[in-house]
C-alpha cells in the first residue's frame, strides 16, 4: 500500500494541518506583540478573506456552488466567528505559556470535543459511539499534556 495513499492521506493532511495551526498561532502572537490582538484577529481575517477571494474569483478554484448559500443550516455559519474566537484566543495564550503548552492544551480540548460530537451526530454528522479505547486515549493525552506542563 503506497503510504500517501486511501487512509492515510486524510491522516498526513490533518497532520500537516497541525503543523500550520501551530505555526499560525505563532505568527498571530508575533503579529499581536506589534499590533495588538484584536487588530492582530483582525488582520489575520482580512488577509485569509483576500487570499480565498483571490483563489475562487481569479483562478476559479472552487468546486462547489457559492450560490447554494441558503441550503447551508443555520449554525453551519457560526464557524466564521467561532474561526475569530480561535485565532485570538490562542494568540492571547501563546505568549503566557508557551507554543508547546498551548498547543497541547488546544489538542486537548478539540480531541475531548470531537469525541463528544462523533458520539452525538452533532451539527448533522454521522454519530460514531465513543469507545473505552478513545476516553482512555484522552486520559493518556490529557496525562501527556500535564507531562508537558512546565
Amino acid at each position: 500500500m503506497n503510504f500517501i495513499s486511501g487512509e492515510m492521506l486524510p491522516l498526513v493532511l490533518a497532520l500537516i494541518s497541525g503543523v500550520l495551526m501551530a505555526v499560525q498561532g505563532s505568527l498571530n502572537a508575533s503579529l499581536s506583540k506589534a499590533v495588538g490582538l484584536l487588530e492582530a484577529t483582525f488582520v489575520v481575517q482580512i488577509t485569509g478573506t483576500i487570499l480565498v477571494m483571490i483563489l475562487l474569483f481569479i483562478f476559479n478554484m472552487g468546486k462547489g456552488n457559492l450560490y447554494a448559500w441558503q441550503e447551508a443550516p443555520w449554525y453551519s455559519w457560526l464557524g466564521g466567528i467561532i474561526g475569530v474566537g480561535i485565532i485570538y484566543l490562542v494568540a492571547a495564550s501563546i505568549p503566557n505559556v508557551g507554543v508547546a503548552n498551548a498547543t497541547t492544551a488546544i489538542i486537548v480540548g478539540q480531541v475531548l470535543t470531537a469525541i463528544i460530537i462523533d458520539h452525538f451526530g452533532g451539527f448533522g454528522l454521522d454519530r460514531s459511539a465513543c469507545s473505552p479505547q478513545q476516553v482512555f486515549g484522552l486520559v493518556l493525552l490529557a496525562v501527556g499534556a500535564k507531562l508537558l506542563l512546565k
